[in-house]
């Protein structure tokens, strides 16, 4: 049997060497949603798994090249960089995840690997949406602790919570290979195969939970920044240029982050939930897409946008990396 990670359908998967057929718009007879077909196809490989391929891609490299730069820069040890690193660990896995998903669905036909991709993809992406909330987390301590955010204390905290990411991951991507998968009893199966409906909501649930709590911290944060620009105006007498272009820059890129967040996983988040097996699978495809479009977005967000990140790849660009330079980090907030 060779299966895919998220085309789902009531019939029989197609065998090896065979695919999807696509609906012919000129055929009255013909269904509106994708089936499957145990006739050789002109095209037997999926569009859209070749794009979610070339997704994890891009997706690999981008992140890999940050989880260098950040392993190798002695100077890029601090709470932020530590979170940051663990994020595009976590965004370089999806990528190799992806990439061994399409490999597996049209190269090898085992329902044992199958398993082990969705559960790898699941962690990978689980520690990526943990990961950004760890973030969040520090970056609200930034600016509510300001003044002991550079501690042993915050270390200490920052390994806790890649602790509980990296820990609460690897145990929902465990979930389906260790027996909550619905290969022997089809009639369970979500948009999502071999996982099933119940264990698809608690990852739909989840996330929504994660997403309030980051809206809330977020909007927390923007209070502070608005609170500490009014403090600052308060104490000069008056409100400079300066310090509203800053304010609103800062709130700027708060609302881009939330809105790049929001707008690649919650279409699929709530598909998930809503969705049934037997829905056309292109309705997966499409909303499964821009949800990994988030990983490709976030090394650009949290890591190409940093000024120290920058100035290590310049460095080790031009063959002038030193070890031993030292310069101060930035605190989250000022990211």
């Amino acid at each position: 049997m060779n299966e895919s990670l998220i085309v789902n359908d009531s019939s029989a998967a197609p065998g090896a060497g065979e695919g999807l057929t696509w609906p012919e718009v000129d055929s009255p007879k013909q269904n509106s949603s994708l089936e499957f077909s145990t006739a050789p196809l002109d095209f037997p490989i999926n569009p859209w798994d070749i794009m979610l391929c070339l997704s994890g891609t891009v997706i690999a490299c981008e992140n890999a090249i940050v989880v260098a730069i950040i392993f190798y820069t002695p100077t890029l040890r601090t709470p932020m960089f530590v979170l940051i690193g663990s994020l595009a660990t976590a965004d370089l896995l999806a990528g190799m995840g992806l990439i061994l998903n399409f490999v597996f669905q049209y190269v090898v036909s085992s329902e044992t690997i199958s398993l082990i991709t969705v559960g790898f993809l699941v962690a990978s992406f689980t520690a990526s949406i943990s990961s950004l909330l760890a973030i969040t987390v520090d970056r609200y301590f930034s600016l509510y602790n300001a003044l002991t955010y550079f501690s042993e204390k915050t270390l200490q905290y920052v390994h806790l919570m890649l602790v509980g990411t990296w820990g609460v991951s690897l145990f929902l991507g465990l979930l389906p290979v260790l027996g909550w998968n619905c290969l022997e009893e089809p009639t369970t199966c979500s948009i999502v195969r071999p996982l099933t409906r119940s264990n698809l909501t608690l990852l739909a649930v989840s996330f929504f939970c994660i997403f309030v709590l980051m809206l809330t911290l977020y909007f927390k944060i923007c209070k502070i920044v608005c609170h500490h620009a009014h403090q600052i105006a308060l104490q000069q007498h008056f409100f400079t240029t300066s310090h509203y272009v800053a304010t609103k820059k800062g709130v700027s890129t708060l609302a881009i982050i939330l809105g790049t967040f929001g707008a690649s996983w919650l279409p699929f988040a709530i598909y998930c939930l809503v969705g049934e097996r037997h829905y056309p699978a292109i309705y997966t495809y499409a909303t499964l897409l821009p949800a990994t479009y988030n990983s490709m977005i976030n090394p650009i967000i949290y890591a190409y946008r940093n000024a120290e990140i920058q100035r290590s790849i310049y460095m080790l660009l031009c063959g002038c990396f030193q070890a031993n330079g030292v310069y101060r980090s930035r605190s989250p907030s000022e990211v």
